[in-house]
């Protein structure tokens, strides 16, 4: 199994997939949401299982539902397991999140408060995972739009802490981080000040979605767009500190042409 000391990917999505067989561009690795490639006889695992013979895999989870009170479903983490023997990625990612309430899911990532009865709980979810898979896996901070009440510490504290009780390792979505302090109004240089950058393993760069409401204005983190000039700063700044962090171009709604996905690559190479 290789591993990732830096350089840049993309995201795999379903339009461009011959059009990578095809073109070969130099990424350092393509990363899949999981789920979409559990059928091992579907036609996104046959192309997958023709780019891992060119590209290193990360596999990027949405549907583990974490942060939920629900049992962890036995058969999504069997598939889970499948696909990660199949393919070997060189990182494996969720979310600090959850979206399922009694067995019926939300096609959403919805937040969590971060309290100590939390925390405790997540790590035990984390551990299990880990576990059935017998690899680290990485946890990706969220983007939040409301703060809960019954908070007693910021995000990063929670991911601090989540690092130390379970070994995992962090997946720093720094586009997220951008949009959590719009919203709720902190400096992402105290976050990323806070954040043990030790167990950063990864960065996502994405594009989002500016709404205006009656209330005020929101941003709403879309991955529809190009990398917005304040995150290409945040992430100029993060790898001044620290280099040598893989990177991955994030995007899922309104999918441009391949090249376009390969222009914000060559950006972040740049920066590098």
């Amino acid at each position: 199994m290789a591993k990732l000391t830096g350089g840049v990917g993309i995201g795999l999505r379903h339009p461009h997939f011959k059009s990578i067989l095809e073109s070969k561009p130099d990424l350092a690795f393509l990363e899949v949401h999981s789920e979409n490639y559990f059928n091992p006889h579907g036609q996104s695992r046959y192309f997958l299982d023709q780019l891992m013979q060119q590209y290193p895999i990360s596999c990027h989870g949405i549907g583990l539902s974490l942060g939920s009170t629900d049992p962890l479903s036995a058969s999504h983490l069997a598939q889970l397991k499948d696909l990660v023997d199949h393919c070997q990625p060189v990182l494996i990612s969720e979310h600090l999140s959850w979206g399922s309430i009694n067995g019926q899911f939300f096609n959403d990532l919805l937040p969590l408060p971060y309290t100590q009865e939390l925390l405790n709980h997540f790590s035990t979810r984390v551990e299990q995972v880990q576990h059935v898979l017998g690899r680290q896996i990485l946890i990706e901070n969220p983007s939040s739009y409301l703060r809960f009440n019954q908070s007693v510490m910021p995000e990063w504290e929670l991911l601090n802490r989540l690092v130390d009780q379970t070994g995992c390792g962090l997946l720093l979505d720094l586009n997220n981080i951008y949009v959590s302090s719009m919203n709720l109004g902190f400096r992402c240089s105290e976050y990323l000040a806070e954040i043990n950058t030790a167990a950063v393993q990864e960065i996502h760069l994405a594009g989002f979605t500016r709404k205006v409401l009656s209330e005020g204005e929101i941003l709403i983190d879309t991955h529809g767009s190009r990398v917005s000039d304040p995150v290409w700063g945040l992430y100029q700044n993060y790898l001044e500190a620290n280099p040598a962090v893989a990177t991955l171009i994030e995007w899922d709604t309104d999918i441009p042409p391949l090249s376009v996905l390969l222009e914000e690559q060559q950006k972040a190479l740049a920066y590098g």
